[in-house]
């Protein structure tokens, strides 16, 4: 289930969005100008008054799904842990026009970035693809570089989607609770390309986590930027846990075959494909 109306208004959604990058830079994923964060608005919010400035720009990909709504987007080189502080400052709003492929982006004066996000092409063909398939009124998408998934994905041996989720998800009853469907895991592409954003696609139609390996992670959720966040955070730790145990010789049992079907029958987690 997704979002409910009543819908959160302009500040409210800013706000969501410096909590967000706040906690991201307080797990250590989000470095200097890393990481990024969109959310697509199906309502109408009133623009005007918070962002008065406007242009018009062609978009990276066309999203005709999106069209007559908006796409709160950071900008790029912009550090997550400012948004909170000066969200004005820091993001920006595209009024996507009629056929997807054109937009008027809304931006204040105090305005510190020329132009939004460069993986914005990840960001709204994710949106147009979620949106597109399951009519959602709002969706928030979340790229950041949590150190130790990343790490993980420098060594080929957890370049595989089920060797990854079957070492990360032993380390705690709450991983297979909050991420039954774990991390989608995706050779390196080179950031922003055309192929990154098509293997992005594909992968969060089957994940809500995407670890783009040797780079970082975008997740995805409709019900708030916190909830993304919250999978990215949830992953990590999994992936901490895991490091740790190859620092100190590999010697932790983790969560047994056993223990696992336990923890996901309590719970009713009954659609997992990491439960044994």
């Amino acid at each position: 289930m997704g979002i409910q109306a009543p819908y959160p208004d302009l500040d409210e959604l800013l706000a969501s969005m410096g909590e967000g990058g706040s906690r991201l830079c307080g797990i250590d994923a989000s470095e200097a100008g890393a990481g990024n964060i969109s959310v697509f608005v199906g309502w109408d919010v009133e623009l005007r008054r918070r962002f008065p400035l406007t242009e018009e720009i062609a978009l990276p990909v066309p999203v005709p799904a999106l069209a007559g709504r908006t796409v709160l987007a950071t900008g790029s080189g912009r550090r997550l842990r400012q948004i909170a502080a000066d969200p004005l400052a820091n993001v920006g709003a595209v009024r996507v026009h009629d056929g997807g492929r054109t937009g008027t982006l809304h931006t204040h004066p105090s305005r510190l970035f020329e132009r939004l996000t460069s993986e914005l092409n990840s960001h709204l063909a994710v949106h147009q693809d979620q949106v597109a398939a399951r009519d959602l009124p709002f969706h928030a998408v979340v790229h950041a570089q949590p150190p130790h998934l990343t790490y993980l994905s420098h060594l080929a041996a957890y370049r595989d989607t089920a060797a990854m989720n079957r070492r990360i998800l032993r380390w705690e009853p709450e991983l297979i609770v909050a991420v039954p469907g774990g991390v989608g895991v995706l050779e390196f592409m080179v950031p922003g390309s055309p192929a990154l954003m098509e293997a992005n696609v594909a992968g969060l139609r089957a994940f809500e986590v995407v670890l783009w390996s040797k780079h970082g992670v975008m997740a995805r959720s409709d019900l708030s930027v916190t909830r993304a966040v919250d999978r990215i955070e949830y992953v990590e730790t999994g992936a901490r846990y895991e490091h740790l145990d190859l620092m100190s010789g590999g010697h932790g049992e983790g969560l047994t075959d056993d223990e696992l079907r336990q923890v996901a029958a309590a719970f009713g987690v009954t659609d997992s494909p990491w439960v044994p």
